[in-house]
């Protein structure tokens, strides 16, 4: 089964909507061993899919779907083409990396404040050293994988051993995700339709009029939003004060959307976020499984506190097996997998191909979900992972080869100071950039902009 019947199949679209997709440009961009030009294809072909039926449900001629490998490959990678007063941003802190471990390797992740002084105390190194990466060096080349993976997890951080797929698949949590559907879209309660009114065809889009609440972080979640708004959905991002974000992050991946700052442990906030959720046909949630659950924030809570509600949930290591409650990123689910050892010894994926696919899959998902609701009422949960994308791109074999050389010039645009990649969902007649450029981060009042 090709990446693009998979995914349309968990998606339960018409059967026959694949086949009218165009492809054009060359058969591999993204230069790997496992086929990740093929999964970053399949996964933007399904968010136009989705679109287009959506345009479809709201009374719309059904618009052309096409997918051109260089805009995709432009879009995937496009943290790398990000540049601000024409200046470049590092995408990894010098404690995200590959470290040689006394029986491996370990991969970390420190690019938050919070997840790096994390790290070092659960190296022992609390102490703040003068030379972080040589200390940090030296202590896991010491210790065994396992033992500094455990280590740092327990104190809040990330780390993962590296491991090869056979590995993978013997580990409780490897075999868990293996058991997962690709993703997942229940229906959550009996509300009655709720019909659409007509799309917006100038330029069209089937979002319109629809109000998302984004409580996502790197970098699916928000790949994923940013698409809902570009496609004419008012995304509004929230976030604790307390957890600032990177600047280059927020600018390439808040294309469309606004951002405010809400603490849930306040009082008068919590009753500001209240009555955004009362308002919020969407709610997408990318914090750990569980971590939400004490602010009645839980997929069974919101489907029963607000009928008729779409709930996507989205995780790194999915809801069930050991690892359930874990953090993790995109690197690390490589490193885990077994995808670093493809690729290298150990290596990576061109892109972080994981969380941006699961972000159009997630996209692609909530258009599901909203046409759903609007033919046959009901709410509905949407529940993806990183690990189970990973899965998918493992299920097929490694293949190698060279990619196609291009220009990415006409697959990116300038918004002020601004140099970004333009968005890689392309129906016909639809925008070919977003609205507006990302608001600074946290800038925004706790209000649905039609309010």
């Amino acid at each position: 089964m090709d990446f693009l019947t998979e995914m349309w199949e968990c998606l339960g679209g018409p059967s026959d909507a694949p086949a009218a997709v165009t492809w054009t440009g060359p058969a591999t961009t993204l230069p790997a061993r496992l086929p990740v030009t093929g999964l970053a294809g399949a996964t933007v072909a399904a968010a136009s899919l989705a679109a287009a039926e959506l345009t479809a449900v709201r009374g719309g001629e059904r618009p052309p779907v096409r997918v051109d490998s260089r805009a995709v490959a432009v879009a995937f990678a496009g943290e790398r083409h990000l540049r601000i007063d024409g200046r470049a941003l590092p995408a990894f802190a010098p404690l995200s990396r590959f470290w040689r471990a006394a029986d491996g390797w370990v991969r970390t992740h420190g690019n938050y404040p919070h997840h790096r002084a994390r790290l070092l105390s659960a190296l022992g190194l609390d102490d703040g050293p003068a030379d972080p990466v040589t200390a940090v060096e030296n202590v896991i080349a010491g210790a065994s994988a396992e033992r500094v993976e455990e280590a740092v997890c327990a104190a809040g951080g990330l780390a993962v051993a590296v491991r090869d797929r056979a590995s993978w698949a013997r580990h409780p949590q490897g075999a868990s995700v293996a058991g997962l559907p690709l993703l997942r879209l229940t229906r959550t309660d009996d509300a009655p339709a709720r019909p659409l009114g007509p799309v917006p065809d100038r330029p069209l889009r089937p979002m319109a009029g629809l109000r998302v609440l984004d409580l996502t972080r790197v970098l699916a979640g928000p790949v994923g939003t940013r698409t809902l708004a570009l496609l004419g959905a008012d995304v509004l991002r929230v976030d604790p004060p307390h957890l600032g974000e990177i600047p280059s992050q927020h600018t390439e991946t808040g294309s469309g959307k606004r951002s405010t700052l809400l603490d849930l442990d306040d009082a008068d906030d919590r009753a500001r976020f209240s009555a955004l959720l009362d308002g919020a046909d969407v709610v997408v949630t990318g914090y750990r499984p569980g971590a939400l659950d004490r602010y009645g924030l839980s997929p069974a809570a919101l489907a029963e506190d607000h009928p008729g509600l779409v709930v996507a949930s989205l995780s790194a290591w999915g809801t069930v097996g050991p690892w359930a409650g874990r953090r993790g990123f995109d690197s690390l689910v490589q490193a885990a997998s077994g995808i670093a050892l493809v690729e290298g010894s150990p290596g990576a994926l061109p892109v972080q191909a994981l969380d941006h696919g699961t972000g159009y899959l997630l996209a692609a998902a909530v258009m599901r979900a909203l046409a759903l609701r609007a033919t046959e009422g009901g709410g509905r949960h949407v529940e993806l992972c990183l690990a189970r994308t990973a899965a998918a791109l493992l299920a097929r074999p490694a293949e190698g080869g060279e990619a196609a050389a291009f220009d990415p010039a006409p697959y990116l645009g300038e918004t002020g100071p601004v140099r970004h990649a333009l968005p890689a969902v392309d129906l016909a007649g639809g925008p070919r950039t977003w609205e507006r450029p990302a608001t600074p981060w946290g800038s925004d009042a706790p209000v649905w902009r039609d309010a």
